[in-house]
């Protein structure tokens, strides 16, 4: 990568006879620039990302590639995999307690209630539930717990050796991490599925009980609103892990995967999503080399603590540091 100097005199400075104040030169230039897509160790504030040929599984660009990082609710990709595994999509489900208890965000399931896969795999996917991923777990396995060992071993079997599963909706807790490297290899093999790439591809849709109650979910990848490239994605946040996002964008006869882990803001998250996918298509172009940046942004996985969403008592005003706000 070539890092240019630029300097600036204070003075007014000239262009062929016109005269032009120094700052108003720097505000031209400034504005200019903010239209150049220009990718860097320094550009990408996020902890580790990852731009991927899905084609292939070249990799584009990398940043800490192989940092254990959490992976919040971009652990729904793995659930769904999973499912689509051992459940045909028109299975019904009785929503169990546990499942509809799950916290903190939730597409309003009850317990008792009769839903389809299909409908889970929407809520999950898409409004990014945790109380459906429970759901779709118990209906698989019979227990979560006993799920996420399915989970684990599928990652083995995808190549994804750096992560490991603790539960199917990726609350944050001990032992649970994975790289932005497997989080892409992850997203590689879910857009082969016509059903999850269809899924994920949706910004609203409606699901329903067997009962008929329904619910109107919107996804929560909002790049799917003003990307036109962008054919489908899965967030994830919680306080701890930050915001996450991995997705795949096609144009003409390239597709990308660009995945994000500990973006510090979901506009920074946005951007330097498509900023890395561009970077990605110069690269498969032929107009850049691919690149690859390491740093010292990683954590110990085993010092993170689970989530707790007790309530608190109206005379303690101060919030637990081990409480985390909704994840999405």
């Amino acid at each position: 990568m070539k890092f240019h100097e630029l300097r600036i005199n204070t003075n007014d400075l000239s262009v062929g006879d016109i005269n032009i104040p120094a700052f108003f030169l720097l505000f031209l230039i400034m504005w200019c620039a903010s239209f150049v897509t220009v990718v860097s160790a320094q550009e990408i504030t996020s902890r580790a990302a990852v731009a991927m040929d899905a084609a292939t599984g070249r990799v584009l660009y990398a940043k800490n590639p192989d940092n254990f990082l959490m992976p919040a609710s971009t652990t729904k990709l793995m659930t769904a995999l999973v499912v689509l595994d051992r459940a045909r999509l028109s299975d019904v489900v009785t929503v169990s307690k546990r499942a509809a208890k799950t916290p903190p965000t939730k597409v309003g399931l009850k317990e008792g209630d009769r839903v389809t896969i299909e409908t889970l795999l929407q809520a999950a996917l898409i409004k990014s539930a945790n109380d459906a991923a429970v759901a779709l777990a118990e209906a698989v396995a019979g227990t979560e717990e006993e799920f996420v060992n399915l989970m684990n071993n599928k990652a083995v079997e995808l190549g994804a050796e750096n992560t490991r599963f603790i539960n199917a909706n990726g609350l944050p807790g001990e032992g649970q991490h994975i790289t932005a490297y497997d989080l892409a290899k992850i997203m590689r093999v879910a857009i082969q599925s016509p059903v999850l790439r269809e899924i994920l591809n949706k910004r609203v849709t409606e699901v329903s009980t067997q009962s008929g109650r329904t619910v109107l979910i919107t996804n929560t990848n909002k790049l799917l609103w003003h990307d036109e490239d962008i054919v489908g994605g899965k967030t994830g946040y919680t306080r701890q892990a930050r915001h996450c996002l991995v997705c795949v964008g096609s144009r003409e006869n390239e597709t990308i995967i660009v995945a994000v882990l500990g973006a510090p803001s979901r506009g920074m998250l946005w951007r330097e999503s498509e900023n890395l996918m561009a970077f990605g298509s110069k690269v498969m172009n032929h107009q850049e080399e691919p690149e690859v940046y390491l740093t010292k942004s990683g954590y110990d996985p085993a010092m993170v603590t689970k989530a707790s969403y007790t309530k608190k008592s109206k005379k303690k005003k101060k919030r637990s540091r081990h409480t985390h706000r909704r994840m999405i």
